[in-house]
């Protein structure tokens, strides 16, 4: 996010305004542990630093929050003054978990059996981001491949139940790991081959379409990702004050 937001005030916004220079905008990524995207091997979060520098993005690492008011934000004993904050601390689980009356993570989620049945309710599978359970002694992610796997599982899970068979235990299948950066700047990993750049880039981009579903809904999001590549076009704009920010007249604006 902090990639795309530098990129719209640097390339998106600047013909919008006659008295602010967008361009001027300081976007700063505080992350509490000692390096960005710490899912992936050091390398990648070291290169996922750089390609966000790049962009023009400060990042501040082992820099925990522990506060937050209308001026800025509030590290320790270190201050950064902020008008504008985005706050990414993670999603919590639905709150029909909690109607279960079974035991939850912190994160709200169901913690299931091994065959994603609730303890002592095998008739019901959870699964998806509602699920808390580990493949081979591993945390399961919460993706969307993770959550299409569960769903196959639970499905023949529940065929085996009607032919009076056992469930089967699930078994996550890491197909990879792509984090987008911004414009032509991405980190892969699959398998064991590791990715950066522009070449990550169209490798996240060749993935996303084609598990898309139809041929046109594959050809608008890519005729789209083309256009707005070339043009740095957004399709949304918010302006809440035309005159105080000095808004251009001649440019029209879709909230």
């Amino acid at each position: 996010m902090a990639g795309a937001l530098a990129e719209i005030a640097r390339h998106t916004l600047p013909g919008d305004f006659r008295r602010i220079d967008p361009k001027a905008a300081r976007v700063v990524l505080v992350e509490a542990g000692s390096r960005v995207l710490p899912a992936y091997p050091p390398d990648l979060s070291e290169k996922a630093a750089r390609q966000l520098e790049a962009l023009g993005v400060q990042v501040w690492t082992g820099a925990a929050v522990t506060g937050i008011d209308a001026d800025g934000v509030a590290m320790g004993s270190d201050r950064l003054a902020a008008r504008t904050i985005v706050w990414a601390a993670g999603v919590e689980a639905s709150p029909l978990a909690r109607s279960l009356g079974v035991p939850l993570d912190r994160a709200g989620r169901v913690k299931v059996t091994p065959d994603l049945s609730v303890p002592g309710q095998p008739e019901i599978q959870v699964i998806g981001d509602l699920a808390a359970v580990a493949s081979d002694g591993r945390p399961v992610p919460r993706v969307a491949p993770a959550a299409i796997q569960m769903g196959r599982h639970a499905a023949a899970n529940v065929l085996r139940a009607l032919r009076g068979e056992a469930s089967a235990p699930f078994r996550y299948r890491d197909k990879g790991a792509l984090a987008t950066i911004g414009r032509s700047r991405a980190v892969a990993m699959i398998g064991v081959l590791k990715l950066s750049g522009l070449v990550a880039w169209l490798a996240w981009l060749v993935i996303h379409i084609f598990f898309l579903i139809g041929f046109r809904n594959r050809f608008v999001v890519l005729f789209t990702w083309i256009w707005a590549y070339f043009t740095y076009e957004r399709s949304a704009r918010l302006i809440v004050d035309r005159e105080r920010v000095g808004m251009r007249p001649e440019r029209r604006v879709a909230e």
